[in-house]
């Protein structure tokens, strides 16, 4: 992945959604625990195991080709959901789902099912993302490499059944945002497992996380959008990758926070547009903490610019606020530009998560 981004509401607020949300799942999961085998409902089931996620949340992205513990991250970190970033297939072609394209560790399988029930007790849950760069840009993102539409719908149920999630990521990039033939079949495939799923009472968000300008989405990331609408795929969450803008004249440095704020202002208004008296998608910001990937070193997103993020995602209640990734959020390598392990700036270990969880 080279962008992400994610967006915070205000602590009472969002404390009292949350507090709903939770007091709503933590009741269905009640009822169906009283019921006896021979009492409960498909439906009080499915509740008991398939719980929302809070209406408002700070999700960072772990990157799953570490050796890291999710339980362990959380309890270090603070932060209780995570998305999983990433799943793709093993080779182009394939319809295979694995974890980072990685044959030894399939879907469906047992990588992450222990730790993903530790964290539950925690009282956290995660979002498998599909896709991220490396996937788009080597035709191993499913939808690019598969060209069955039931195949796919197939592989985003077993995600869903393998892990019990009620939220799918799709992180669509690069040359994924160009393939129109892909996007059509994984639009059409969303649409066929959103019908599977309520067919057996299971709650599904879907989230597209989308490569952003200051000036909002780009055709190609609108034209997506479009596509899911025509193809009747729910869209719950636009999350947006407010880094590695790649401009073609930047001041130095680039104030990271206005132009995520800009970028977050415009995407709405393009959302408002392309679903008119609707209340979703909503919108999410993804933000990478310290230096991004751009060598000029002009695109460094501070603590107080997450701050000036997390003030406006808490007036505008946004959905959702990341970073890219919860490995990063450390100061290990100051002045080291878009590493995977370290910010690159001089910072508290775990500052970035300390100051966006409270969303």
């Amino acid at each position: 992945m080279t962008r992400r981004l994610t967006l915070a509401v205000t602590a009472g607020a969002l404390l009292a959604a949350s507090a709903l949300a939770q007091s709503v799942t933590s009741a269905a999961q009640a009822s169906a625990a009283q019921a006896s085998p021979a009492q409960a409902s498909p439906a009080q089931a499915s509740a008991a195991r398939h719980a929302l996620w809070p209406r408002h949340v700070y999700a960072p992205y772990v990157e799953t080709w570490t050796a890291d513990s999710i339980p362990q991250l959380a309890a270090q970190s603070g932060a209780r959901f995570f998305s999983l970033a990433f799943i793709q297939t093993a080779a182009a072609g394939s319809c295979a789902l694995a974890w980072d394209g990685d044959s030894t560790r399939p879907i469906p399988g047992s990588t992450y099912t222990d730790q993903i029930a530790q964290l539950r007790r925690m009282g956290g849950d995660v979002a498998p993302t599909f896709g991220g760069f490396s996937a788009d840009t080597t035709n191993t993102e499913i939808a690019d490499s598969c060209t069955d539409v039931n195949q796919i719908a197939a592989a985003y149920e077993a995600v869903i059944t393998t892990y019990h999630v009620t939220r799918l990521d799709m992180d669509v990039e690069a040359d994924s945002l160009n393939n129109t033939a892909a996007i059509d079949r994984r639009n059409k495939a969303i649409a066929l497992t959103e019908a599977w799923a309520s067919a057996r009472h299971l709650p599904l968000q879907i989230e597209y996380t989308l490569p952003v300008e200051p000036d909002g989405l780009q055709p190609n990331a609108l034209a997506l959008l479009q596509n899911a609408i025509a193809d009747h795929a729910r869209v719950s969450i636009v999350n947006i990758m407010t880094f590695d803008y790649y401009l073609a004249s930047e001041p130095s440095p680039l104030n990271m926070a206005d132009e995520a704020i800009t970028a977050a202002r415009t995407v709405q208004g393009q959302l408002d547009s392309l679903y008119p008296g609707f209340a979703e998608p909503r919108e999410g910001i993804t933000i990478m903490p310290g230096i991004d990937d751009y060598p000029g070193k002009t695109e460094i997103t501070s603590l107080q610019d997450t701050q000036n993020i997390l003030r406006y995602a808490a007036t505008h209640r946004l959905a959702v606020l990341s970073i890219w990734a919860i490995e990063r959020d450390n100061g290990g390598c100051p002045g080291t530009i878009g590493a995977n392990s370290c910010s690159g700036i001089a910072q508290p270990t775990w500052a970035f998560s300390h100051l966006l969880e409270r969303f």
